[in-house]
């Protein structure tokens, strides 16, 4: 019977073990990102802390110098000086104040403004994407464009007994079936100020028999997108307290009621797209659309509402393409597509959007139709 019951207690703290990593994924205990990247890291992880040259120096155990002899009321009087001066130093230290950062929101989607340099702000997103585990596919400073590569997010995989006991030994058995990358864009704002836009693709594996898989786009999260926003900001220097505070505001700050079916109508048949908002809302808009609809976004033009991008037709002949999964996770570069400009025109408080050859002229073109499809399926996601 004692033996029964021995055994009985093994099997429940074996399963409680096991339950440990979702019960504490649920109360928010554990991290729910850990991205592995598909291909190895380059470059030297190692990198100084930072702020590790700004720590005060401590006035504690430091004697007042000062020409001859002094009194002890003097003494007191200095240390306590010191004293404060140190308390405030500390204080800014451990919960500094950023005031150069701030989360703004419209609709679901959310981006930060930056008042630093964009020069400074590009090379620190780039170490932030290498410190949380992706490599960087693409960057292109003059357009501001910095994506990441295909990764994995191990935390979607169950941290069962097994798992955790044998680590890394079997951990290339597992898998979460899915893959993301992430895309930063960086605008100039008004009054000089930078906006950071982060935005996600995903893909998903899919059973389609007993021995074959196939990666389908899954649907996109902002949740995901403002996590990492959110991360960024701790990243910039914010502390996790201030980042968490600024994105629970943004998600509360009410915002203009537009019923997504009617931001954008119109087809790649008519030819444009009407955007019922005025211009800088539909800018924004479009810009995220482009991000999100993998577009290569090379350079763009606000004075003249010009996004320069190009656009793989995959629904246009292409012989000898290679399989598609060998596209997704290839680290060969895709054959070149040409270039188009997405135009937006401000008609009347309204915006409308067409479509440009390379040269500026009105393409009326089956790719020009498809480009203009996917921007409106991306605008009423």
């Amino acid at each position: 019977m004692i033996k029964d019951l021995r055994i009985a207690g093994s099997v429940a703290v074996l399963l409680a073990l096991a339950g440990c990593s979702s019960v504490n994924q649920f109360l928010g205990k554990e991290e729910s990102v850990d991205y592995q990247s598909s291909a190895p890291i380059r470059g030297n992880g190692l990198s100084v802390p930072p702020d590790l040259t700004q720590v005060p120096p401590s006035q504690r155990f430091q004697v007042p110098q000062a020409p001859g002899g002094t009194t002890y009321s003097e003494y007191a009087s200095a240390q306590a000086q010191r004293q404060a001066v140190g308390a405030s130093h500390q204080q800014s230290r451990v919960l500094p104040q950023y005031e150069d950062i701030r989360v703004e929101r419209d609709g679901m989607n959310r981006w930060l403004v930056v008042n630093r340099s964009a020069d400074q702000l590009y090379d620190e997103t780039l170490d932030f994407w290498r410190s949380q585990g992706f490599t960087i596919n693409t960057e292109n400073p003059a357009a501001g464009i910095i994506e990441t590569d295909w990764a994995e997010n191990r935390a979607n995989i169950p941290q069962d007994f097994l798992r955790r006991t044998l680590g890394r030994v079997i951990d290339q058995v597992y898998d979460s079936g899915k893959r993301e990358r992430f895309r930063t864009r960086f605008e100039r704002g008004s009054g000089g100020a930078i906006e950071i836009y982060i935005t996600h693709q995903q893909m998903v594996e899919e059973l389609v028999s007993e021995s074959r898989t196939v990666w389908v786009e899954g649907e996109p999260d902002p949740q995901l997108d403002a996590a990492m926003l959110s991360r960024l900001m701790v990243y910039l220097g914010a502390s996790q307290e201030q980042a968490d505070a600024a994105i629970a505001q943004a998600a509360t700050t009410p915002t203009v009621p537009v019923q997504l079916t009617q931001v954008a109508t119109g087809s790649g048949a008519e030819g444009a797209l009407d955007i019922q908002e005025p211009f800088d809302r539909a800018w924004r808009r479009v810009g995220l659309a482009l991000d999100r609809g993998n577009f290569t976004v090379e350079d763009r033009d606000r004075t003249m509402g010009q996004y320069f991008v190009r656009y793989v037709d995959v629904d246009a002949v292409q012989p000898a393409e290679p399989g598609f999964f060998s596209r997704l996770f290839s680290r060969k570069p895709p054959p070149q597509a040409p270039q188009y400009r997405v135009q937006l025109t401000d008609v009347g408080g309204a915006t409308r959007v067409t479509v440009l050859d390379a040269d500026g002229n009105p393409d009326r073109s089956p790719t020009a139709g498809r480009i203009l499809d996917v921007l409106l399926q991306q605008l009423q996601n």
